[in-house]
């Protein structure tokens, strides 16, 4: 199985990728990246001002639609329009060099029209804010269906360039909403609101901000707070399984693709091994860790391996991870599942060409990645496999 492969390079195909899984229209998306195969030639940096440009072209031409039915009354209609038009926004938004001064227009245009559009549409998911010192991690909540009393719940982080609506539009939440476990989407330091609103940059002892994720969730009236789970896509990866290593209240864990020694894919991409996630790569991740150089990124990222930690995981935890990721080595996955020697249930899913989502976090094919996980995550934290008895559909 392969990724859907428009352009001449693996970061534009990604970015087509994401919004075609994650409720883009192949027909607007098509209008958006034929203007753009010509400058597409000249390497996965250049031109991504002009990749802004046709991609915002097109989400403002759906807001102002939407507007228009908003006026009519028509809501269900007009929110279809706006969550489309966040996705291209939020990715047109990504897929720029830190400094460009339309960036955090765009990106403010995604958010409004995220919590427009799905409010709209009628859909449960509500913003929220963790306090963490004297600031907040911004979150996304999607309740569990189906469930009287508190139900279990999982924490879902974000990988380097990924943000809360992202995760959200993975549809993760929605496959775990249906086994009757609700869904917290985490702009966690480094990512999404937490770095660009907040001011937040990312480090290496996640469970600093996991614990207190963690206490927030477990507050909550219609959660269980003896159920909760950790799942993180990409350096998520990382994020997820340190967390659960420290904070021993999660009681089952799972990466939708390994990433267990972050710190020395930095020194093959400097050598040019393997695939880049953005473009203007080595500018996006000095601005993710606060590094004002290459030398004191490097210093940072070097906390990124999880030798030491995975022996520290003491609850069910699932590996999962493409045969042919083209951006973290699938040698990882198996690094992080034999390290999980004190887990009481372990497992290590590669997803191969018979099934689809071989590439990164299922890239090609993201239904087999997110069944996966959630259904490991009904058995874990016992929720449920297939629709209620006598539920109507």
């Amino acid at each position: 199985m392969a990724m859907f492969d428009y352009f001449p390079n693996y970061v534009w195909n990604l970015t087509v990728s994401i919004a075609l899984a994650s409720g883009g229209q192949i027909g607007e998306i098509m209008d958006m990246c034929q203007p753009l195969l010509e400058k597409a030639k000249n390497g996965e940096d250049a031109g991504t001002k002009d990749f802004m440009v046709e991609w915002v072209r097109v989400a403002d031409k759906l807001t102002a639609i939407a507007a228009e039915e908003e006026s009519d009354g028509k809501l269900f209609s007009a929110g279809d329009k706006r969550k489309r038009a966040a996705l291209y926004y939020i990715l047109a938004e990504r897929m720029q060099g830190q400094g460009d001064p339309e960036r955090m227009v765009t990106y403010r245009k995604g958010l409004e029209n995220f919590l427009t559009g799905t409010r709209e549409s009628g859909e449960a998911v509500q913003r929220f804010e963790v306090p963490y010192g004297d600031k907040v991690i911004p979150v996304l909540y999607t309740p569990a269906q189906g469930v009287e009393g508190p139900a279990p719940a999982v924490v879902y982080l974000n990988g380097l360039d990924s943000c809360k609506e992202l995760l959200y539009w993975s549809f993760l939440p929605h496959e775990l909403a249906k086994r009757g476990i609700a869904t917290l989407c985490v702009d966690q330091p480094g990512t999404g609101e937490s770095l660009r609103l907040q001011d937040l940059p990312a480090h290496y002892d996640s469970e600093t901000w996991g614990t207190p994720i963690y206490e927030w969730l477990a507050a909550r009236e219609d959660v269980d707070a003896d159920r909760i789970g950790i799942t993180g896509i990409s350096l998520g990866g990382y994020y997820a399984p340190r967390v659960c290593a420290n904070e021993p209240r999660y009681a089952s864990g799972a990466v939708w693709g390994a990433n267990h020694n972050w710190a020395e894919v930095q020194q093959k991409r400097l050598k040019r091994e393997g695939e880049n996630p953005v473009p203007h790569y080595w500018n996006h991740v000095m601005w993710v860790f606060g590094a004002d150089d290459m030398d004191s990124f490097l210093a940072k990222a070097a906390g990124f391996c999880l030798d030491g930690q995975m022996q520290k995981i003491k609850v069910p935890f699932l590996v999962t991870h493409g045969a042919n990721d083209r951006q973290i080595a699938l040698d990882y996955a198996h690094q992080s599942y034999d390290q999980l020697v004190n887990a009481p249930r372990r497992e290590l899913k590669i997803f191969t060409d018979r099934e689809g989502g071989v590439e990164h976090v299922g890239a090609d094919n993201m239904t087999y990645g997110r069944n996966y996980i959630a259904d490991w995550f009904a058995q874990t934290l016992c929720g449920r496999l297939s629709a209620p008895t006598g539920a109507e559909g």
